[in-house]
């Protein structure tokens, strides 16, 4: 796996603690409190 660059997208559920990313090559991760990062889709 090479190595993705994030970016954080801002959504209300950030205020529970579920953040949610854009990779550099368009596919959205999302991550619960200190878990590691899980895709969602490319």
């Amino acid at each position: 796996m090479g190595r993705y660059y994030f970016q954080e997208i801002w959504t209300p559920l950030r205020l529970i603690g579920v953040r949610i990313f854009r990779d550099d090559e368009g596919g959205l991760w999302y991550k619960i409190g200190n878990h590691a990062r899980k895709r969602i889709r490319k």
